[in-house]
């Protein structure tokens, strides 16, 4: 099989106008955003302040009150009817998240399935493979990974960076224009968080958009971009690492910056 198979059209994402909140409480107040195909983003903020919810808004795990996402122009969960946006079906969401890669900080893996099982089953269950492909793909992508040696391994006889280099092919398999990581390091002992970060290194060098929430600050001066600082569920700053990390022009950046720097 040739790297054809792991060819990968970056996307452009725009969030226009999102606002979500949890009964009185607004998580996302009035965010837009633009992510150019091929680039990296990388949002920061405290906790609480809406990171999370907002990459659950582009894959519409979380729907917006108001406001909505698209990925290349295609509205993600909705349609446009009238002046109004509907609810799109269960399925033809499922089918828009095949295009959006989605890293969680806690792996998700499926504990009863190998770690090549786990990798194969999307593109089998979305039908865009069959099972000898998706697994040829999954053993290829497991290589890319660093994990060629750990496919008939199950989720629990890995550390916590295996299973998440696991994820990260899981997420590769469906060959998505772009890949949401929800601080794809946070769950981790601090000596696994390197060979997890050399991964998504190297997926930033392929020219995969990627959007990333995460707390490595050095990280992100080293990957992003640009850099998106979120407070209290609006955009405060933005703008390359370094402008936003060298020199905020915000004093809520600033202070964000002073307390993890």
């Amino acid at each position: 099989m040739t790297t054809e198979t792991l060819q990968i059209v970056p996307a452009a994402v725009e969030v226009h106008d999102v606002h979500k909140w949890y009964g009185t409480h607004r998580v996302l107040d009035g965010v837009d955003l633009t992510v150019r195909a091929g680039e990296v983003t990388v949002i920061l903020g405290p906790s609480g302040s809406g990171k999370s919810t907002l990459l659950r808004v582009v894959n519409h795990l979380e729907k917006p009150e108001i406001g909505y996402v698209s990925v290349n122009g295609e509205l993600i969960g909705v349609r446009k009817q009238g002046e109004h946006l509907k609810e799109l079906s269960e399925r033809a969401i499922l089918a828009q998240r095949g295009n959006i890669g989605f890293v969680f900080q806690n792996f998700n893996l499926f504990p009863h399935l190998t770690v090549l099982e786990n990798v194969a089953a999307a593109p089998v269950a979305t039908g865009k493979l069959d099972r000898d492909a998706a697994q040829r793909l999954a053993r290829e992508l497991l290589d890319r990974v660093g994990l060629a040696d750990k496919e008939t391994a199950y989720p629990r006889q890995l550390s916590g960076g295996q299973q998440q280099r696991v994820a990260i092919a899981r997420a590769l398999a469906l060959r998505p224009g772009v890949i949401l990581f929800d601080e794809p390091t946070s769950a981790l002992d601090p000596e696994l968080v390197g060979e997890v970060l050399a991964v998504i290194k190297d997926l930033a060098k392929s020219g995969t958009t990627l959007v990333i929430v995460t707390h490595e600050i050095g990280f992100a001066r080293e990957i992003a971009d640009r850099v998106v600082f979120i407070d209290a569920g609006k955009i405060v700053e933005q703008g390359p690492p370094s402008e936003v990390l060298d020199k905020p022009q915000h004093e809520r950046t600033r202070d964000f910056l002073s307390k993890v720097l």
